[in-house]
C-alpha cells in the first residue's frame, strides 16, 4: 500500500478535513484536523475511524456518515462532540469513489452565544410582568440552572439592607433539599470575603470550592456545603436603577460558569425584582390612599351596617371603588357605592373627590338619591372634575305611618351602576331594580335621573357591591349575577359580617382581578 501524500491544497484549507475509505479506514487528515483533533497525522491515517472516535457510533454525526454512504447524497449535521473534543462541530459528509470526505467546522463559540441569548431570552420573557415577589423568587433559580450551573441561589436585600437567601433550586432532586437548608443556615455563617459578601457589595467573584469551605467557620453550613460536593462558585451582584439589590451565586459543575452569561443575566434578573418592588410601593401606597378614604360606617338606628373593600391582586389595578354609609338630617340612613373608571392612584385620587362632593351634598341638602347623583354631577362638570364614574345611592327611612308595622322605605336611584342585592328573610335573593339605569356621572349633568322606591320588611339584608365582585374574564355580567344570587341564597343566615367575608371568598377566591367594594344594611326585626 503507497502511503498517502500531503495535499497541498488541502493543508492550506483553514477548515478540519478527514477521509476514509470504504472500509472507514482513515486516509486523509490536514493540519487543521489535525489541531482541531488533537491527533497527529501519524495516529489517524491508516486506522479505523470507529475505532479512533468511538464515541460517534452510535451519535448524530455516526447516523449521518453512514447515511451519506448508503445514499450517496452529502449529508450536514450540527451537534455536541463529547470527549475528548468536548466540542460542538458542524460537519458536512461528502461521498467520494471509495469512500468518505468529513469537512468540520467547529461552531462551539456560536452555539454558546446562541444558547446565551435563549437563556436570555428565557429569563427576560418569564420574570416580564411578573409583579409578584414571591412568584418572580421562586422562578429565578430555576431559569438559569443547568445552563449556569449545577445550582443557584438568589439573596435579597430587604429595605433595611439585610441580606436574606429568597430562592434555590438545584440540578439533581436529591440535592435540592440540602441547597434549600443550606441557604437557610449560610448567611449568618460567611466571612466578609465570602463571594456572596463581596457580590452584595457590587463585586463579580469566583471562588475554589476549598477556598469557599476553608473560609467558612465550622457550623452546620460547613457540613451543608461538603454535601453539596464543595462546588466552585460564581458570585454575581444584582443591580437595581439605584443600588445592587441581591446577588446570584451559581454553583459549577465540571466546566466553570461562564461570567459574561452570569453578568448578562443578573442585569435582567435584577431589573425584573426591582419592578417588583416598584410596584409593589405604588400598590401600598394606592392602597393606603383608598383605605384612608373609606371610613368605617357610623351606626344606623334602622340595623346593623358592614363595609369590605379588597384591593385588586395585580398593583396597577389598585383604583377608584368606594363606599359610604352615613346619617342624613332627615333622619334617613344612606349607602352609597361607586368606581371611577380606571385603575391607578389617579382613579383613587379621584374616587376620593367624588365620595367628598357626595357626602357634602347629602348632609346640606338633605335631598333623595336622585337629587344627590344629579348635584354630583353637576358639581363635577362646574370643578372640572374629569372623569367617569358609576354609582348607586339608596336611602332607607321608617315613615310615621309605618309605625305599626315596623317596615323600613328604601328609595334608591342607579347612576350606571350594578343593581342593589335584596335578601329578605327566608326568601330568595332579588337584584333591584330589572331595568337598565341612568347614565354614569360625568357623561351629561342635564341628564334625567330616576329614583325607584319599595317598603322592606324587618330583617331584610340590602346589599351594594361593585362589578370586581361579580366580573370574571372569559364570563359574562348574567353569569356573575347568578353566582352572587346563588352564594347569597346559601349565606342569607349568616350574620352580616360573615355573609360579607364568605360572599366574598366564593365569588374572588383570593385573587381578586379587579378592586371589590361593597356596603350592606341589615335591618333590626
Amino acid at each position: 500500500m503507497v502511503a498517502p501524500q500531503r495535499d497541498a491544497h488541502l493543508e492550506a484549507m483553514p477548515l478540519c478535513y478527514l477521509s476514509v475509505d470504504a472500509d472507514w479506514r482513515v486516509t486523509y487528515v490536514n493540519a487543521a484536523g489535525e489541531a482541531v483533533l488533537g491527533r497527529t497525522w501519524d495516529e489517524l491515517v491508516g486506522t479505523d475511524y470507529w475505532a479512533a472516535f468511538p464515541a460517534t457510533v452510535d451519535s448524530e454525526f455516526g447516523h449521518a456518515y453512514r447515511q451519506a454512504v448508503a445514499t450517496g447524497h452529502a449529508q450536514t449535521v450540527e451537534a455536541f462532540h463529547p470527549a475528548p473534543l468536548d466540542r460542538w462541530f458542524e460537519v458536512r459528509a461528502v461521498p467520494l469513489d471509495g469512500g468518505l470526505a468529513l469537512y468540520l467546522s467547529d461552531v462551539t463559540d456560536r452555539r454558546l452565544a446562541q444558547d446565551r441569548l435563549a437563556l436570555l431570552a428565557r429569563v427576560g420573557g418569564e420574570l416580564t410582568g411578573t409583579l409578584d415577589l414571591a412568584e418572580a423568587v421562586r422562578r429565578i433559580p430555576r431559569l438559569v440552572v443547568p445552563e449556569l450551573g449545577e445550582g443557584c441561589l438568589l439573596t435579597v436585600l430587604d429595605d433595611e439592607g439585610r441580606p436574606r437567601d429568597l430562592g434555590s433550586w438545584h440540578r439533581d432532586p436529591a440535592l435540592r433539599d440540602v441547597l434549600a437548608r443550606y441557604a437557610a443556615v449560610r448567611l449568618p455563617a460567611m466571612p466578609a470575603v465570602a463571594p456572596v459578601v463581596r457580590a452584595l457589595a457590587g463585586q463579580t467573584v469566583a471562588a475554589d470550592g476549598a477556598d469557599v469551605l476553608a473560609a467558612m467557620p465550622d457550623s452546620e453550613a460547613h457540613a451543608l456545603y461538603r454535601a453539596l460536593g464543595t462546588p466552585a462558585v460564581l458570585a454575581v451582584p444584582l443591580p437595581g436603577r439605584e443600588r445592587v439589590i441581591g446577588a446570584l451565586t451559581f454553583l459549577a459543575g465540571a466546566s466553570p460558569v461562564d461570567p459574561l452569561t452570569a453578568r448578562e443575566v443578573a442585569g435582567r434578573v435584577g431589573l425584573a425584582l426591582d419592578n417588583v418592588r416598584l410596584f409593589a410601593r405604588q400598590r401600598q401606597l394606592a392602597e393606603a390612599l383608598q383605605r384612608s378614604l373609606l371610613t368605617r360606617p357610623r351606626r344606623s338606628e334602622l340595623g346593623r351596617i358592614a363595609v369590605r373593600y379588597t384591593p385588586a391582586a395585580e398593583a396597577a389595578r389598585v383604583g377608584g371603588d368606594w363606599y359610604d354609609a352615613f346619617a342624613q338630617p332627615g333622619g334617613g340612613t344612606t349607602l352609597v357605592i361607586g368606581d371611577v373608571v380606571g385603575h391607578d392612584t389617579a382613579a383613587a385620587a379621584a374616587m376620593g373627590q367624588l365620595r367628598s362632593l357626595l357626602r357634602g351634598i347629602a348632609v346640606y341638602s338633605d335631598a333623595g338619591p336622585a337629587e344627590l347623583l344629579r348635584g354630583l354631577d353637576s358639581a363635577m362638570a362646574t370643578l372640572g372634575v374629569d372623569t367617569l364614574a358609576t354609582a348607586a345611592v339608596a336611602r332607607f327611612e321608617r315613615l310615621p305611618e309605618d309605625a305599626g308595622t315596623g317596615r323600613t322605605r328604601m328609595c334608591w336611584s342607579n347612576a350606571g351602576h350594578l343593581p342593589p342585592l335584596l335578601l329578605r328573610p327566608g326568601g330568595t335573593p332579588v337584584a333591584l331594580p330589572e331595568g337598565p339605569g341612568d347614565l354614569l356621572l360625568g357623561v351629561d349633568p342635564a341628564g334625567p335621573r330616576t329614583e325607584s322606591r319599595i317598603a322592606l320588611e324587618p330583617g331584610t339584608t340590602v346589599l351594594l357591591y361593585t362589578d370586581g365582585l361579580v366580573e370574571r374574564r372569559g364570563s359574562d355580567l348574567d353569569a356573575g349575577m347568578a353566582r352572587l344570587v346563588a352564594a347569597a341564597r346559601q349565606l342569607a343566615d349568616r350574620p352580616l359580617g360573615a355573609l360579607c367575608d364568605e360572599l366574598i371568598e366564593r365569588l374572588v377566591q383570593d385573587r381578586p382581578e379587579d378592586d371589590v367594594a361593597l356596603v350592606a344594611l341589615r335591618l333590626d326585626g
